[in-house]
Formats: C-alpha cells, structure tokens, sequence
C-alpha cells in the first residue's frame, strides 16, 4: 500500500482526534500521526488529492509533503 507523509497544523489532541475520525470516517486507510511534529502518515490506496480532501474537512492548513 502506498504510504504518503502530510502536514496538518495540529496543536492539540482535539486537532489529532479530529484527522482520526475524518480518516476513519474514509476507511481503507492506516494512519500515524505525529502530533509535536504536525505530520501525518498514511498508508492508502486513495490517491493523494482524496486524503488532502479528507484532511482538509478538519479546517486545520494542510499539506502533502512526500510519498514515503
């Protein structure tokens, strides 16, 4: 499964829970986030401009950074 590394300006847990439930909510992904580095990493089938979709309902400034 493709793996791909985002920035999401997350600044507490409630910003973390938040990428959770909208990326479960998706389904068909596992996901690790790093919360005092903003980043998440998700391992997906969904193409890159679908998880900046999902990410971006958070209303938290998202950005694709790598394929990892």
């Amino acid at each position: 499964m493709p793996k791909h590394e985002f920035s999401v300006d997350m600044t507490c847990e409630g910003c973390s829970n938040a990428v959770s439930r909208v990326l479960n909510k998706l389904g068909g992904v596992e996901f690790d986030i790093d919360l005092p580095n903003k980043k998440v990493c998700i391992n997906s089938e969904h193409s890159v401009d679908i998880l900046l979709e999902t990410l971006e309902k958070t209303g938290k400034a998202v950005s694709y950074l790598s394929p990892k």
